[in-house]
């Protein structure tokens, strides 16, 4: 009697769309790469719609074949995850660019308890990209552009943000949540595993001309721009509220002090007319850190962040009638400084009036009023949110 099959320790994950040229190649090498290993495991490729007969190829050589309905380089990997029967997933592409049998050190990071293993091919990493494996744009711009951005961000430990050849257990796949159809998903991986605290590893491998015949699926600039507006929509702190806070405190002082007198900087004259465009970029920073309170309150409630306990002290500071009295008090100013520029008007027979002086005390008070409309409204809408994302006493948010 046959015993049953051991079910694999890992699973190797390629997704595919025509890859007919390399596939055979990379399953060879991920067979030698299980062996080395010493796991049990599966090659699994994750099909997206090939029709060069790559199906085929792959089930002849040993491979497990899912098809994928869903196009698009995210969708691929989330149907092979969801399909992969091992603890642990190592995934990379089918097009030869990658050592498939040399992915011993992922498993053994995983082994060791790494919810995510991520390749290196810099080489400020230990890694190595061989001649002609990688466009300069990427090597030079993009990729260390995009690995910066998402150390800043996120405080991701990674040198190399976007490396395809990456290692995981499936329940930490789970916990992720990967939503992403496109290429954005390497991204919305490093980023989610991050803000979820999991432990996470890199090693450096090599990186190799592709074996295709044919121009890579990846677009650069148009798959750039989508990795860039991913990090930025997970991260409303340098979306809004650092470009906001820093619009808004130079805009304020600007105004502030053109409040008071006019600026000299050599035969450059500074006065109403530039106070004016720095009480509209005081406004801006304002709405922009108010967006920043929301989009986050919002991405909690939406499970795409973590919860943040500063968020249930804002509200517990911060309520409802707090934000009235605060509007209320602007408004107030307001129609202190309009008033005054009124009884000016007045004494000239509210005839033309052209004084600087009116002028300020016109753009102060109109600032003042716009700011008890924004303060009032999001003190409203903060309330709203809350009450569908901040797990506190209704009554502190009322």
């Amino acid at each position: 009697m046959n015993a049953p099959p051991r079910t694999p320790q890992v699973t190797v994950l390629m997704p595919c769309l025509n890859e007919a040229e390399t596939l055979e190649k990379c399953i060879r090498k991920a067979q030698l790469g299980l062996e080395r290993s010493g796991v049990t495991g599966e090659i699994l490729v994750a099909d997206n719609g090939s029709t060069d007969g790559s199906q085929k190829l792959a089930e002849d050589s040993g491979a497990r074949v899912v098809r994928i309905s869903d196009r698009g380089y995210g969708s691929a990997l989330r149907g092979g995850i969801e399909a992969a029967q091992g603890k642990w997933i190592v995934m990379g592409d089918a097009d030869d660019s990658y050592d498939f049998s040399e992915i011993r050190p992922f498993v053994e990071k995983m082994a060791a308890g790494f919810d995510l293993v991520m390749g290196c091919r810099m080489p400020r990493g230990g890694g190595t990209i061989m001649p002609g494996a990688m466009p300069w744009k990427h090597k030079w711009i993009g990729n260390p552009i995009l690995s910066f951005i998402g150390r800043l961000f996120f405080k991701c430990p990674a040198q190399d943000f976007h490396c395809g050849l990456r290692g995981f257990s499936k329940e930490a796949a789970v916990r992720m949540n990967l939503m992403t159809a496109g290429m954005e998903f390497a991204s919305e991986m490093v980023i989610k595993a991050n803000l979820k605290q999991m432990k996470i590893a890199e090693v450096p491998i090599t990186l190799y001309r592709d074996g295709r015949s044919r121009p890579p699926h990846l677009r650069s600039w148009r798959d750039g721009w989508r990795h860039l507006r991913f990090m930025l929509i997970y991260s409303p702190r340098w979306l809004f509220l650092i470009p906001g806070l820093l619009v808004a405190l130079f805009s304020g002082l600007l105004a502030t002090a053109l409040y008071f007198s006019s600026i000299h900087i050599g035969k450059v004259t500074l006065d109403t007319g530039t106070m004016m465009l720095a009480a509209m970029g005081l406004v801006a920073g304002t709405q922009m850190f108010a967006q920043a309170i929301s989009a986050k309150i919002f991405a909690i409630g939406a499970g795409l962040l973590p919860e943040d306990p500063r968020f249930s002290t804002l509200f517990r500071f911060f309520n409802l009638e707090k934000g009235i009295v605060l509007g209320a008090l602007f408004l107030i100013v307001g129609v202190c400084f309009v008033g005054q520029s009124t009884l000016m008007w007045k004494s000239h027979d509210f005839g033309e009036l052209s004084y600087p002086e009116n002028m300020r005390n016109i753009i102060a008070g109109g600032t003042c009023m716009v700011f008890a409309i924004q303060v009032i409204s999001f003190s409203f809408f903060l309330s709203v949110l809350g009450l569908q994302t901040i797990r506190i006493p209704p009554h502190q948010i009322s």
